[in-house]
């Protein structure tokens, strides 16, 4: 893979990173035990998980590229391919006591996800957390934000799995033979192409114009976030999950109408009501206000090198009670956000982003990365997994809990994934600010049975 620039968003966040503030996705997933016999990729043996999760990530191309500066444009980095690349840099193993693994592997996945990755190398790791006294394992991806958003993300991991490793050998033995593609022209702009890029930086001065006031109309321009969500970093995490049945989801969706995104979007509002009670806070005078992603990208399109996000801006009727109304709220407000579209209010930050030069996302990072909590209090984004059963050396994929990172000056991020009939929730909190974010997790699922009380035929 050639030199390839990065493109803005994705220079933004790559800049918006410090030592005690990381900039990276994750994901935990859990892995039942290996069948006897039943190893894939080519042998009848158990495999070795380490040496095969290994072997699968150095065959993904994107995973061999790092961050370097480069001359132009100004201010500008590209992903180029590391020549000193070695898998054995990102890919480890940790043996955790088997007594209550699960607990243990989330408490060990909240203190990896505490560091950045190494910037010289490729951004990303991944470890295998073994210890189950049943022989069942997990494994915590890290990427960072600027490698891939959360879709992306879930085309660069899906690579470790039987099912998608196996169609990607065949695909390459099909390939073999048939002529090399010509290698993409390089980044680096000729006489004619700076002219066009002159040109064209006119024209995205209007348009930056435009988004930016969009983004201040979006602001709250008091600047009083949520206090129980709003916290300087710590440099600590903690990390909490649930799994809630996806079939009762989509019974109250049938019920009530909208998206099961606004049914999940409803039991997070009313998980926080139930923690602010359970912490004994007063509600607060205004409801959080929450940032739901939304990608750009088109469904049956492969995805693109770099992240392509907007995002929607919802107040979480934390201060209503009743919660079928709570419901109604949400439903009602992610519908009049559509019909407005995901270019205004906070999704424009991303797309002011596409339109800044590289220097200013270079030098401006420390004034923005404040932003975020002028605009949004927390965090919570849907990231889907492929429908399939999916699998790793044999032994079936179980769970997976997406991991979102803490914008600066907040303290909670919710990331969930659809898969095997449940919905897998990743709470990632500050680990000052939120030391009881497992109470959290657990009014998740008694906000769900509020809605579809579990005796229900």
């Amino acid at each position: 893979m050639s030199s390839e620039l990065l493109a803005p968003l994705d220079l933004a966040f790559w800049h918006l990173e410090s030592p005690a503030h990381p900039l990276h996705l994750g994901a935990l997933a859990h892995f039942g035990p290996v069948p006897m016999g039943g190893g894939h990729d080519g042998g009848h043996e158990v495999p070795d998980i380490l040496d095969l999760l290994a072997r699968r990530a150095a065959a993904v191309p994107r995973l061999r590229m790092r961050v370097r500066d480069v001359l132009l444009p100004v201010g500008g980095a590209a992903w180029s391919a590391d020549p000193d690349f070695d898998v054995r840099d990102h890919v480890h193993e940790i043996t955790l006591p088997g007594a209550d693994f699960p607990a243990e592997t989330a408490r060990l996945a909240a203190e990896l996800m505490e560091r950045p990755v190494a910037r010289g190398l490729p951004p990303w790791e991944m470890y295998v957390l073994s210890g189950a006294p049943d022989g069942s394992f997990a494994v915590l991806v890290k990427l960072h934000h600027a490698l891939a958003d959360g879709m992306r993300a879930v085309a660069i991991g899906a690579g470790i799995f039987d099912e998608i490793a196996a169609g990607r050998r065949l695909a390459d033995r099909r390939a073999a033979g048939r002529p090399r593609p010509v290698p993409p022209r390089s980044w680096l702009p000729g006489p004619g192409r700076l002219l066009g890029m002159a040109r064209d930086r006119l024209g995205d001065l209007g348009r930056a114009v435009e988004v930016g006031a969009s983004v201040v109309r979006a602001s709250r321009l008091d600047g009083r976030p949520t206090a129980a969500l709003a916290a300087e970093s710590s440099g600590t995490r903690r990390i909490a999950t649930a799994s809630l049945p996806l079939e009762r989801v989509h019974r109250i969706r049938r019920t009530t109408g909208g998206t099961a995104n606004d049914v999940l979007l409803a039991v997070v509002a009313g998980a926080l009501r139930r923690w602010f009670d359970g912490r004994g806070l007063p509600l607060p005078g205004a409801d959080p206000r929450a940032l739901v992603p939304v990608s750009r990208r088109r469904p049956g399109v492969p995805a693109g090198p770099g992240n392509s996000l907007s995002g929607y801006l919802l107040d979480l009727p934390v201060t209503e009670s009743d919660p079928a109304a709570r419901l109604a709220a949400v439903r009602g407000a992610m519908d009049r956000n559509k019909a407005a579209g995901p270019l205004r209010g906070a999704g424009a930050v991303a797309l002011l982003a596409d339109q800044l030069p590289p220097l200013a996302h270079r030098f401006g990072a420390p004034f923005a990365s404040g932003a975020a909590r002028l605009l949004f209090d927390l965090l919570v984004t849907q990231v889907p997994l492929p429908r399939s059963a999916l699998s790793l050396g044999g032994a079936p994929l179980r769970a997976l809990f997406p991991m979102a990172p803490l914008a600066r000056g907040q303290s909670l991020a919710v990331a969930m994934s659809p898969y095997g009939g449940q919905v897998h929730i990743g709470l990632v909190a500050d680990g000052e600010a939120v030391p009881d974010v497992d109470a959290l997790a657990a009014a998740l699922t008694a906000e769900l049975d509020l809605l579809d009380p579990p005796d229900t035929p």
